[in-house]
């Protein structure tokens, strides 16, 4: 199986605006829920250091084991653009970069999330898992969450 590095990006649009969607991304409170949780794990730690050169640390319990997903913030420029080095160190030791667009429009807005340097072995598990995520935080989104709305 190749494992050349790859690009992969998912979009999704919100009916928040472009702040409690940016936002959502670096409350702690809030995106232990959707950031990386699992229907069957648990979630048991979340830091997060929002600013640049800061880092995120989310824990999932599943199946008797923690999965660790670990970041660091490369820009912060509210409410457009959020960067990140990304590492999930169970599964890979590489570090790749994710990069959050966010654009007005419609009502709400609409995220563009590019994830670089994703093996190939795991392009369609990554974009899978994204795309989860971000429903997972339009379900947060939607359910009023006032932790994600600054």
């Amino acid at each position: 199986m190749s494992q050349e590095p790859l690009t992969i990006r998912v979009t999704h649009r919100f009916r928040a605006s472009p702040e409690r969607v940016f936002d959502a991304w670096l409350a702690p409170e809030s995106a232990g829920k959707w950031l990386f949780a699992t229907p069957t794990g648990r979630m048991v730690r979340v830091e997060v250091d929002p600013r640049v050169g800061g880092r995120f640390a989310f824990v999932d319990r599943r199946g008797g084991e923690e999965v660790e997903h670990l970041g660091e913030y490369l820009a912060l420029e509210r409410p457009h653009c959020l960067v990140f080095r990304f590492a999930v160190p169970k599964f890979s030791p590489e570090r790749t970069r994710v990069c959050l667009e966010i654009v007005p429009g419609d009502g709400g807005c609409m995220l563009t999330l590019t994830h670089e340097g994703v093996l190939s072995a795991y392009a369609s598990r990554t974009a899978e898992g994204w795309t989860t995520i971000l429903d997972g935080l339009e379900a947060a989104l939607s359910d009023g969450n006032p932790s994600s709305a600054r």
